[in-house]
């Protein structure tokens, strides 16, 4: 994919808020495209300390990571787990969990604590996002309910969702959904799909994927029907992350037209020729 950056202007800067911004390894984010630009300033925030400062002492310039529990405001309950990254502010459900291979022996928990909660609108690192990223292990309909300023100024939000109850209690996909969309999002895209095999059988076949779809990552956009409500700035970053990071170049292309028109130029055209003429 070509940098969109050749065609549209450069603006300065992308916000992205990272809610459960535990790394899976240097260049490893999804947003790294934006990163690699030198246009995303990267506000995250993980709960386990230690994560979180590894996280710093890997940072680039314009990211920092903050060791707070992004959720209701109140104070809960945080079950660590053997593998930190399924550490939740839900009790991990262990007896669904064993039905399936491998899964349970990743989610035991090793240690409770009472940890105060942060809603996202009463962070001030976190005003005024363009992009939200959410993954915090059942809890992300808690983030959403603690962040209506944060998500009227969000135009893209990628947020973990689970198919069956993995932790006790949590939401669901349904509920994530339904609440992204009363606050004006609509569903793009899924971003792959993770699941287990139920014991005993083991899938080993060529092209077998287990039967039980467990979790994806649900990518939200502002509605497309309120683009030409949308102030055009917000419309120009809307763009740059749905083509650098989804490749959604037909939604950057309807986004640039009510850019366009809002703010009386030709991005389109430019963007449509530059699609037209990228190598095969």
């Amino acid at each position: 994919m070509f940098d969109i950056l050749e065609v549209v202007p450069r603006p300065q800067t992308i916000k992205v808020i990272d809610v459960g911004a535990m790394s899976l390894g240097p260049g490893a984010e999804f947003y790294a495209p934006l990163i690699n630009s030198g246009i995303a300033s990267v506000v995250g925030f993980e709960p386990v300390k230690e994560e979180c400062d590894k996280l710093n002492s890997t940072a680039g310039p314009n990211r920092r990571f903050l060791p707070f529990a992004v959720g209701d405001g109140t104070t809960r309950t945080f079950h660590l787990c053997n593998r930190a990254m399924t550490s939740s502010l839900y009790e991990p459900n262990t007896g669904l969990l064993e039905h399936f291979h491998e899964i349970a022996d990743l989610t035991r928990v090793v240690e409770r604590s009472k940890l105060k909660t942060y809603r996202l609108d009463d962070l001030p690192e976190a005003a005024d996002p363009d992009f939200i990223k959410l993954d915090v292990q059942g809890a992300e309909l808690d983030v959403i309910h603690g962040a209506p300023l944060a998500l009227a100024q969000t135009m893209v939000l990628e947020t973990e969702v689970e198919f069956i109850p993995m932790y006790k209690d949590q939401p669901l996909f349904a509920h994530v959904d339904q609440e992204l969309r009363r606050r004006g999002f609509m569903f793009h895209r899924f971003a792959g799909f993770a699941g287990r095999g139920f014991k005993p059988v083991v899938m080993k076949f060529l092209n077998r994927l287990p039967s039980q779809w467990m979790w994806s990552n649900a990518i939200y956009i502002k509605s497309f029907m309120d683009f030409a409500r949308l102030p055009p700035a917000k419309l120009l970053k809307l763009a740059i992350v749905v083509h650098a990071i989804y490749g959604s170049v037909d939604l950057a292309a309807l986004a640039l037209k009510s850019y366009d028109l809002l703010a009386g130029t030709s991005l389109q055209p430019a963007y449509l020729q530059r699609l037209q003429n990228r190598p095969a």
